[in-house]
């Protein structure tokens, strides 16, 4: 049967993912970004899952004011990355799995969650600068280690899914992959985040004593982290930070207890705090 292993945080800014496309990874203002994803490389190597899934926001690429879904699970064959306005990453192009994807589809669906079900879909750097920073350079002519299957989440335009909403999905997801016939290693990535706002008067705010506190509730008390209202992302994490409740589809998907592998935490990144975490399942 298909098993989740392990579940990862991790913010997207996209400026890590031009860093990462320009090489200057190594200059002074970067070098401590790169510096805390060294062990997850390492960690990635030596735990290869067969899939990862992966929960992320569009970025006003593959949707638009005109349409803005709730949940969107892609169930291509592929996701090329998208062009943002300055040309599409120079990664490769994202190879999903349809049959675990179709059967996901199924199963949540069935488990009365609304799923919009994107048969072609691009990819923006909410998708590809987690891989990016956990595989680590790849050349638009190289290969993603493994299939990805993308979940988009609306955190653009109010209303956002509760968090304890997406909890919940994150169960219904572990229960469809636990049913999934073949075995497979599967890993769930929860991005976004951590705290900022890009926009108005507070722009630029980095709450750091509230982001350590999230990821302290992401290793030791889901229970918590799933009641934080969206007034309280709002207020103490700026507009942006909405975007940590991706995050509880990953923790949801999880065992109750998790074994903590490696957390990261650097402020900034652009304007923008990182944040990262590595959690084992126990089962």
């Amino acid at each position: 049967m298909a098993r989740i292993t392990a579940g990862v945080g991790c913010s997207h800014v996209p400026a890590i993912g031009v860093a990462m496309d320009t090489g200057i990874t190594d200059q002074p203002y970067w070098k401590p970004v790169f510096d805390g994803f060294v062990k997850s490389r390492e960690w990635m190597k030596e735990n290869q899952p067969d899939v990862i899934f992966l929960v992320y926001n569009d970025h006003c690429t593959a949707f638009d004011a005109s349409c803005i879904p709730t949940f969107a699970l892609g169930c291509a064959a592929e996701f090329a990355p998208a062009d943002e306005g300055w040309g599409p990453r120079p990664v490769p192009v994202v190879k999903g799995h349809q049959k675990l994807a179709s059967h996901i589809a199924q199963s949540v669906i069935l488990d009365e969650f609304d799923l919009t079900i994107m048969n072609e879909m691009e990819v923006d750097h909410g998708l590809t600068v987690p891989l990016s920073v956990m595989f680590g350079e790849t050349g638009v002519d190289d290969a993603w280690p493994c299939p990805v299957i993308p979940l988009a989440v609306n955190v653009v335009q109010y209303p956002a899914p509760t968090g304890n909403r997406c909890y919940n999905l994150g169960k219904a997801i572990r229960r469809a992959i636990d049913s999934y016939p073949e075995d497979l290693n599967v890993m769930i990535f929860g991005t976004g985040g951590m705290s900022h706002q890009l926009q108005a008067e507070r722009a630029g705010l980095i709450n750091a004593e509230w982001d350590r506190r999230f990821l302290d509730m992401m290793a030791n008390d889901p229970e918590a982290a799933r009641r934080i209202e969206h007034v309280e992302y709002l207020r103490e994490t700026g507009s942006e930070g909405i975007e940590m409740v991706m995050w509880l589809v990953m923790r949801g998907a999880l065992d109750e207890k998790v074994t903590e592998v490696h957390r990261h935490y650097h402020v900034p990144a652009s304007n923008t705090a990182v944040g990262h975490i590595i959690l084992e399942n126990h089962s």
